[in-house]
């Protein structure tokens, strides 16, 4: 079986796009969105319109995927057209390009890390960690890890997190996040005015809403799902981190498409150079990637995934709020 950096190469071969299939899937996925569009504005019935908006956010979500590999150069490098369409499109859809790139290009770079920034990643503290937790660090901890967060993530995590929060910390080199803002409030303020409330709530809020909420579940499920992984920085290995802290999300073939297969994850942190259109391949060629770490989007390993908040390096694993506080040595948080 191989391992390590033996591993990594054997990825190599699939790390080459074919130029012609990323245009057809970017240019036809754009050619779905516009349609959905049209329909959403022009449909004469709403039995019509709403399950196009609810489309239109599934597309959003493909798009944004396909954006996410142009980032990591997995796709129509050196292109300045494309480079054109996902810049606009990092603005459309409150990632853009300044601050989605460093952060989840730190995100690979020490995924799994427990003494690291979150910095492109939800936060991870040890038992230990939260057990010297003020009473508002805690809460601040766990806010960012609520399921309501992630719900929300179109205002929590891409208007203000994404946008808001990276310009405020950093203006000069997150300026693109302030226009991403500006924009998208000036659009959506038109739109309600010269289209009605019910346009808005199908153009913007439903499809921006479901986009925004699903990917940010996707990116808690993909590292934080029963039987993940975390480590010390001296123990941590970039193979190792791939393999077991990332899953392989089964999903029905509509999902994948919808998702470009970024339920892949373990392949796709292995080697990010390949194509989102070629994981699936990747992991049927390679006999030690089909033992990957599981979930899915049933019901039951959802909930599994969202009550998982703390590490304990004892047992190596994640642990539920309940079983923290049912341990004998824990403490009231500390009050400031």
């Amino acid at each position: 079986m191989r391992t390590g950096k033996e591993l990594i190469l054997a990825t190599k071969p699939f790390a080459k796009e074919h130029r012609e299939k990323s245009w057809y899937y970017l240019l036809s996925t754009l050619g779905i969105a516009a349609l959905l569009v049209c329909l959403i504005i022009w449909a004469p019935s709403l039995w019509i319109r709403i399950p196009a908006s609810v489309a239109y956010g599934l597309v959003l979500v493909r798009l944004f995927v396909i954006y996410h590999d142009f980032q990591h150069h997995s796709i129509l490098t050196k292109s300045k057209v494309a480079d054109y369409i996902m810049t606009a499109f990092g603005v459309y859809i409150l990632a853009p390009q300044s601050i989605w790139k460093r952060s989840h290009d730190y995100h690979h770079k020490h995924n799994s890390k427990l003494f690291s920034a979150s910095i492109g990643s939800y936060p991870i503290v040890t038992r230990q960690k939260y057990k010297m937790m003020s009473r508002k660090e805690r809460m601040e901890y766990l806010m960012v890890r609520h399921p309501l967060t992630i719900l929300f993530a179109y205002g929590t995590m891409f208007l203000y997190g994404m946008c808001l929060s990276s310009f405020l910390s950093t203006p000069k080199r997150h300026w693109d996040s302030l226009v991403a803002v500006i924009i998208h409030v000036a659009a959506s303020v038109l739109v309600w005015i010269f289209g009605g409330w019910l346009l808005w709530l199908l153009l913007f809020f439903i499809p921006f809403f479901l986009a925004c909420a699903l990917g940010a579940y996707l990116f808690y499920a993909q590292h934080n799902f029963p039987g993940v992984v975390f480590a010390a920085n001296k123990d941590w290995a970039y193979e190792k981190a791939a393999l077991e802290s990332s899953s392989y999300m089964l999903m029905s073939p509509l999902m994948n498409w919808v998702t470009g297969n970024i339920g892949y994850h373990h392949i796709h942190h292995l080697n990010a150079r390949v194509p989102f259109y070629r994981l699936k391949e990747t992991m049927e060629a390679i006999p030690e990637l089909q033992q990957a770490k599981t979930t899915s989007l049933s019901f039951s390993d959802i909930v599994a995934c969202l009550r998982l908040k703390i590490w304990d390096p004892e047992q190596s694993r994640m642990i539920t709020l309940k079983e923290f506080y049912a341990q004998p040595d824990v403490q009231p948080a500390r009050v400031i």
